[in-house]
């Protein structure tokens, strides 16, 4: 193990991604030292970054990582050197009545490492812990690994917390046995996450909203058997955006309505109009960071006894419910990850993610 390590990393400042050799982190008495064979990418990361949501920098991205645990501290409980883990990257206090009761991303100390914080109160784990896994190690709080199932590539185990977000956001729908469900932005990770868990929902229906037929054709195989339907934004009419067309495409294929909509789009009235597509009692969970606003008005939401919901993170439970699936070989997730890139190229990985010019699913840094 080096003195110093390569690490993809933000400076006050500026938006860019910057490659810069830092010190090798050391362990405390409490944490472990991961060698990092695989880090994911999320597409929102540079736009938190922007809005100013990393508030200790300079800091090394990335929330999503798996390796191998190289060094210890002398409280770092059981955890051994040699085990293959991933990182739960959910930063929070264990403590209060969020933490207790498998809400702990409302924690008031919430913040994810290598990622944002989203409290402007103290948050002293975010504070030692900030640093993410774009680099070549990775020290983190040794209750904050979990380790991977031999049957488990590093790849797939770096992107379990997209897996369990889209568990959450599942669960939050409440799904009846036999569902009709719409995913939005469905070509993307959250979407191709979401098309590939389904089936263990109860969905008997899916359809699947995106820009492109062609990329909706490809991310359709995922669905495991599910009957699957499609609707392309570029095949509607041009109009769609100002007249309701999605809506009435979802309600054609739909007539009384989907049971719920998991919503992806990050921005646009493409969000409103799935959710005029529910049924009485239909639900939108939304995952996107939509700040456009909801268009309906709130008598619709009263009337139908629809329920709108947001959530911005998995819990713990979420990704050991998806490692236990995993170990099973229940859930195949390998063909998720569509591409690879090495750490001196992480800069390029985001540019391509942002820009999605090919259709990318799930991305990974590989240092």
């Amino acid at each position: 193990m080096t003195t110093t390590m390569l690490a993809a990393r933000a400076r006050k400042g500026s938006d860019a991604l910057h490659l810069d050799e830092i010190d090798t982190p050391e362990p405390g008495p409490q944490d472990v030292l991961v060698k990092v064979a695989s880090a994911g990418l999320a597409p929102g990361m540079m736009t938190l970054l922007a809005q100013g949501a990393f508030t200790h920098l300079p800091t090394t991205l990335g929330h999503e990582a798996a390796g191998t645990v190289v060094a210890t501290g002398d409280e770092a409980g059981t955890v051994a050197v040699g085990t293959r883990v991933r990182v739960h990257p959910s930063l929070n206090c264990r403590a209060c009545a969020y933490c207790r009761s498998d809400r702990d991303m409302m924690c008031p100390q919430q913040a994810l490492i290598g990622h944002a914080a989203f409290s402007d109160g103290p948050l002293p784990l975010y504070e030692r812990y900030h640093d993410g896994g774009l680099a070549e190690y990775i020290r983190v709080p040794h209750w904050l690994v979990d380790p991977l199932p031999d049957n488990v590539s590093f790849d797939v185990g770096a992107k379990v917390h997209d897996l369990a977000n889209a568990v959450r956001a599942l669960k939050l729908a409440e799904l009846p046995l036999g569902s009709t469900l719409v995913v939005t932005a469905a070509t993307g990770t959250m979407g191709t996450a979401t098309i590939t868990l389904a089936r263990h929902f109860g969905v008997a229906r899916l359809i699947l909203v995106g820009r492109s037929a062609e990329r909706l054709r490809a991310v359709s195989r995922l669905a495991g058997g599910v009957a699957t339907d499609l609707v392309a934004l570029e095949e509607l009419p041009a109009t769609w955006a100002e007249d309701g067309g999605l809506t009435r495409a979802l309600r054609r294929l739909a007539p009384r309505g989907a049971d719920a909509v998991l919503d992806f789009i990050p921005e646009g009235p493409a969000t409103s109009q799935a959710l005029a597509a529910l049924t009485t009692g239909g639900a939108l969970v939304h995952m996107g960071a939509n700040p456009s606003p909801l268009t309906l008005p709130t008598a619709a939401v009263m009337v139908n006894c629809w329920r709108v919901i947001g959530t911005r993170a998995c819990t713990r439970t979420d990704a050991q419910q998806v490692l236990t699936l995993l170990a099973r070989n229940a859930l195949r997730a390998d063909e998720l990850i569509t591409h690879r890139y090495p750490l001196t190229e992480a800069a390029e990985a985001v540019a391509a993610l942002r820009s999605r010019t090919e259709p990318l699913w799930m991305v990974v840094v590989n240092p």
